[in-house]
């Protein structure tokens, strides 16, 4: 089915290329720009240059049938163009000429029928369709509504364009196959391949199937076998016998003899010396042990075997065979599992499991005792179970031996140690950096020495000393001229990571009284690398007693607070928030800084009312980043 769908969509695609080839030559006369290589423009291109040449001959005079060797296709556009058009649909190609048809037509019906003129202004359809009520378009006639069909009994009508076709309702069934013409067709297994006769035989067609004839044509007194081969008749067999009465038939390979019939004995008898009679033959007493390790006894005709315990006698074999004990009463002998000996039965017991005193049931075995785990074993019913003790796990490969677990290698490993992880047999330990670093209580985190507290720095008395992450730094600041130190004309009693320098002017320095700063501070902050952020991180908060009322316009208070130098990579902002009805500064890392790396941020906090700027206080923020996370 999708053959013939795919068939008729190639040809669908091909007349509506052609048209638009038609129309193309009728517009404009020209075929050039037609010259993509595709399938779909070379059909366009063909129907194009034939149009052009069915117009050509009708100006030149030319008979609209002359013959062309350009293609059947080609032919039929060159014609339809040649009649100046007697259609615009691809439907004018398919025209054909009547027998008695001039050699030179002209349109009597200025191109308005659809399939064809017949002169007076009269348009005429093709077979299989009737004229429509407006004179000139064609609909088509459905043969099977209207009985006009020639199908057959057992054939069903299919309507078509301008036609009909009629398809068998039965299949043909086996080794048949439908034609063209609707009939059913024997199909030659042996033309086509597809019979199963070996290569010793001939295939040989029958109606509706084939036969496999033998090649080799075998001799008198043989047969072919399944196989092809040859054997030997037994002639001997056949129910009314080759040989007459009183002669034995004796078989031979592809014949027989007939010999003389004498006293023949049956079976437990022979003749007696003087071949006159049969008698009884003693088999217990024969040479052959008929009851081999058993008891024989005679009888007429015959003997008897008194089988031992084990045994059962065979009255068709006529021997003593072996009792299968497990056979006969499964599951009623042995716990676990039975196996037949000659005479008796043995039983046995899983994995895990030994044979009891009584040779039937099972006892647990404790295959602990013999040590199979390399650490710790644990016996259940029928098996063990090995395991580990802390910091080792059992191996997948045997089950039994514990290998170590290497903790720093695990997913977590990375975070099991703020620093370095150091695998050890059935543990770990962790290892901070050598300078500026001691292992915390837990014995995984790192924890930063205070210098300053301890007293291991080196600053001078001159200087202060500030603790960073892994370090100090000692730093010495002066305050500006016409700045003093805030608390330096009193002893410091602590240290403090603050130092504040105010405004000091002499009352005649008037350009220092205008200097809008009033004080110049510095501080400290140590911070660690980070990597990642998820959200801001605030650092800094710069407080004030400006309370935040709300409204700039009725006389109240404002602050502004800006970042003035450092902000490298702009990795910082600031953002102004209320906090207890006060303004606070909040200075936030916005983005991640891979240490070490030092910075000073210059912060300036304005002080704004309704008459202008009221000043500021400029804070410089030392920023130390350690190279470390921790």
């Amino acid at each position: 089915c999708w053959m013939v769908q795919e068939q008729c969509c190639v040809t669908v695609l091909e007349d509506n290329m052609c048209t638009t080839g038609i129309d193309l030559a009728k517009e404009q006369r020209a075929c050039d720009d037609l010259f993509s290589n595709t399938c779909e423009t070379k059909t366009t291109k063909m129907c194009c240059d034939c149009c052009l040449l069915g117009k050509v001959a009708q100006e030149q005079g030319l008979s609209c049938d002359h013959t062309l060797s350009v293609g059947y296709q080609c032919s039929l556009v060159f014609r339809a163009c040649c009649v100046d058009g007697a259609s615009d649909n691809q439907t004018a190609a398919d025209e054909t000429v009547e027998n008695g048809e001039n050699s030179v037509l002209s349109d009597q019906c200025q191109g308005k029928c659809v399939h064809r003129c017949v002169g007076n202004d009269t348009c005429a359809c093709f077979k299989g369709f009737k004229l429509k009520p407006d004179g000139k378009s064609c609909d088509d006639i459905n043969e099977c509504l209207l009985g006009a069909s020639n199908c057959r009994a057992g054939e069903r009508c299919i309507n078509t364009e301008g036609s009909f076709r009629c398809q068998r309702e039965v299949s043909c069934g086996t080794g048949y196959e439908l034609t063209d013409s609707n009939n059913c067709k024997d199909i030659d297994e042996c033309e086509t391949g597809i019979h199963n006769c070996g290569p010793e035989f001939q295939c040989q067609n029958t109606q509706g199937s084939f036969r496999c004839t033998p090649k080799v044509k075998c001799g008198t007194g043989y047969i072919q076998d399944a196989l092809g081969n040859c054997i030997d008749i037994n002639e001997c067999l056949s129910q009314t016998g080759p040989c007459h009465r009183g002669q034995v038939c004796v078989n031979t390979a592809g014949s027989y003899i007939c010999q003389r019939n004498s006293v023949n004995c049956g079976r437990g008898y022979h003749l007696n010396e003087e071949g006159s009679r049969c008698v009884d033959i003693d088999e217990c007493k024969g040479p052959e042990k008929v009851c081999t390790g058993h008891s024989c006894i005679n009888l007429v005709g015959s003997y008897r075997c008194e089988c031992e315990s084990g045994y059962i006698f065979n009255s068709i074999t006529r021997t003593c065979e072996d009792i299968n004990e497990c056979r006969h009463y499964p599951g009623r002998l042995c716990a676990h599992k039975c196996e037949n000996t000659l005479g008796s039965y043995k039983c046995s017991c899983t994995m895990g499991f030994k044979l009891a005193a009584d040779g039937r049931n099972c006892d647990d075995l404790n295959e602990c005792e013999s040590n199979p785990c390399s650490q710790e074993c644990a016996n259940v019913y029928g098996s063990y179970q090995c395991y580990c003790r802390r910091g080792y796990q059992l191996s997948d490969i045997d089950g039994v031996t514990c290998e170590d677990i290497d903790e720093c290698a695990l997913p977590t490993g990375g975070h099991i140690c703020s620093y370095r992880c150091h695998n050890t047999p059935g543990s770990f330990h962790c290892s901070c950096p050598v300078i500026g670093y001691t292992l915390a209580h837990n014995g995984r985190s790192c924890q930063d020495i205070d210098e300053c507290v301890t007293g291991t720095h080196t600053c001078t008395e001159n200087q202060s000393c500030f603790n960073v992450q892994g370090g100090f730094k000692c730093l010495s600041f002066d305050c500006p001229n016409n700045y003093r130190r805030v608390g330096e004309t009193a002893p410091r009693l602590e240290r403090s990571d603050t130092i504040r320098c105010i405004k000091s002017c002499q009352p005649s320095d008037v350009a220092c009284v205008l200097d809008p700063t009033h004080s110049v501070s510095h501080t400290f902050i140590s911070l660690p690398t980070f990597r990642e952020f998820t959200k801001p991180e605030e650092i800094v908060f710069l407080r004030t007693t400006v309370p935040a009322y709300g409204s700039y316009h009725l006389g109240s208070y404002d602050v502004k607070f800006d970042i003035l130098e450092g902000n490298l990579e702009n990795a910082f902002d600031i953002i102004k928030r209320v906090e207890n009805g006060l303004y606070v500064g909040v200075v936030r890392q916005v983005k991640p800084v891979i240490g070490p790396m030092v910075t000073v941020l210059k912060l300036s906090m304005r002080n704004l009312t309704t008459q202008g700027d009221s000043g500021q206080n400029i804070i410089n923020v030392h920023v130390f980043v350690s190279e470390f996370w921790f």
